[in-house]
């Protein structure tokens, strides 16, 4: 008869999880045993839990299911929270396995006890649960894929006992039943659908499930019928798009810029995704950013079908044969001369290959990169859900793992690199098809213009040495290279071009380190707090041109 962790792996398996990122301790080491135990589970190492993490959360938006870590203890659930909280604002199923003391060793309060499930419920509020016996282990698992797989998808963390896992007695579960959401109910259709038909302008803000093809595809057919707008999240969590699919605009980060985009909306329809609000609190400027005077209607909550229930409201309002407008094949021009991130961003749209994941952590220095790549190859677009940096890299991971035949490019500004940098080291042991470009332009960019945007006492230079990352400048090739990734470090717009094409063309990890000075830097970052206080006076149509200008 099996020992827990035998039983565990064999009950994962059983359920469609494939892969565990891991990085083990002394409590753990009876599921490592029993790794060997099960073949259709892989097993891949990292060197820091916020990578094993990252991946996770990375493979599931991929593979649309569930992958399992396995961390040591409370400190190393420490270690991986910031991207199991990216995770669980992006609604991203993990079954975070976290190893403990043996259960009679508990009361000795040795160095490494904490409480873990107060830990762990920053990021799995649904499910935590520490399996108290060989025995309940397995029916514990599978409550935990059942809470992780359903909708919204969520972290569930079982804490698992060192004796558990040793213990004899495994007996492996069956697979909990394939969640079956309910869409939206008729009540809810037809209200929605009368709102839009007594006229006013209306807007879809699309998240979650609604931003792939399906729902992209019914949502473009009303708006074509109706004239309604498509908004998604601001940071969503996987977004499919590229010639022949809809275009849907992006609410912008900066909350100036998306008040903006939503004034003289009478009717907001939220599909999967909630009512925006400022990513952060200022002085005397409102968090919540929909106007006053509009509506705001829910068609599918994240519990909900939401492709369903955009079908349903297709239907009802006599939609189904409208012609969606889809985005036309399109791609910029080779960029010349010296480098900047514009024009990195630039060369990514003119080179991107087909069915590409793109990862989305530059930060400042990614604000051209959705109109660069908008008209590029069918390709999906990852971003960084909970604003917690550090998960570029990791993701890269964890979605070339799930779709080893489709390329990798992941956008990282340097601050939020060195968080994750360890993830380098895994790429080059997976031998995973990544290319990773560091916006390397030695600074806190992002920190830089929320230091002047929050009125804050004018800076002196101690402040402004916490944002500034000169004295060194990070070296990313050499950090590359002593992790057995091919790096190059790219100076002009031709070094930077040659050295993408070679990655694209050879398989395996790159990491190219574009060397390019602050995209809202100096008189750029100086102006820019006083001209988004000067939008709301400005008429529109000049108003919508600087927000284009600043963040297309």
């Amino acid at each position: 008869m099996p020992n827990g962790a035998q039983a565990l792996l064999q009950t994962l398996a059983d359920a469609g999880i494939e892969v565990c990122f891991s990085n083990p301790g002394t409590s753990e080491m009876h599921f490592v045993a029993a790794l060997d135990s099960e073949p259709r589970m892989r097993a891949v190492l990292a060197l820091f839990e916020g990578v094993a993490t990252g991946a996770a959360d990375g493979y599931a938006r991929m593979a649309g299911k569930p992958a399992a870590t396995l961390l040591h203890l409370g400190c190393g659930l420490g270690n991986g929270l910031a991207n199991l909280h990216n995770a669980r604002k992006g609604k991203v199923p993990v079954v975070n396995i976290v190893g403990d003391h043996a259960t009679h060793h508990v009361p000795l309060d040795a160095q490494l006890q904490s409480d873990i499930e107060t830990v762990a419920r920053n990021v799995s509020p649904g499910f935590v649960r520490t399996s108290r016996s060989t025995a309940d282990l397995c029916r514990d698992a599978v409550d935990a894929i059942k809470a992780a797989r359903g909708l919204p998808g969520q972290v569930a963390t079982l804490v698992l006992p060192a004796d558990v896992s040793w213990g004899e007695g495994g007996v492996p579960c069956p697979p909990p039943p394939a969640p079956a959401p309910e869409p939206a109910d008729d009540a809810c259709v037809d209200a929605i659908a009368h709102a839009i038909r007594a006229g006013g302008r209306c807007a879809l803000l699309l998240g979650g499930q609604a931003l792939r093809e399906p729902g992209l595809l019914a949502a473009a057919r009303i708006a074509a019928q109706h004239g309604a707008k498509l908004f998604c999240e601001v940071f969503p969590t996987r977004l499919e798009r590229g010639a022949g699919l809809p275009p849907v605009e992006r609410i912008a980060y900066l909350a100036e810029l998306a008040s903006l985009q939503l004034a003289g909306f009478e009717h907001l329809v939220l599909v999967d995704a909630k009512a925006p609000v400022s990513f952060f609190a200022y002085p005397g400027k409102q968090g919540e950013l929909v106007p006053d005077g509009c509506n705001v209607h829910t068609l599918a909550t994240p519990a909900q079908d939401a492709v369903a229930s955009l079908d349903k409201l297709v239907a009802a309002l006599d939609a189904a044969r409208a012609v969606p407008a889809l985005q036309a094949a399109a791609r910029p021009s080779l960029p010349r001369g010296r480098l900047t991130a514009p024009k990195v961003c630039k060369a990514v749209g003119a080179l991107l290959p087909e069915r590409a994941i793109l990862i989305d952590e530059a930060i400042t220095s990614g604000l051209m990169l959705g109109v660069m790549t908008e008209g590029g190859p069918h390709h999906d677009l990852i971003t960084l859900t909970g604003g917690a940096i550090g998960q570029a890299l990791p993701n890269a991971v964890g979605a070339a793992i799930a779709c080893p035949d489709r390329p990798v490019i992941a956008l990282v500004g340097d601050g939020t690199a060195m968080y994750t940098i360890q993830a380098l080291w895994t790429l080059a042991r997976e031998n995973l098809d990544v290319t990773a470009v560091i916006f390397n332009n030695a600074s806190y960019s992002v920190l830089n213009v929320e230091l002047d945007r929050v009125g804050a006492e004018r800076a002196g230079p101690k402040a402004r040495s916490q944002l500034d990352l000169h004295g060194p400048v990070l070296d990313f090739a050499r950090l590359a290279q002593g992790m057995g990734v091919h790096a190059v470090r790219a100076d002009t717009s031709a070094d930077f071009c040659k050295a993408l094409e070679y990655a694209l063309a050879h398989p395996g990890p790159h990491l190219i380190d574009a060397r390019v000075p602050e995209s809202l830097g100096g008189a750029k970052r100086r102006l820019l707090p006083w001209l988004l206080r000067a939008l709301p006076g400005l008429p529109p149509a000049l108003a919508r041109g600087l927000k284009r200008k600043i963040a297309p």
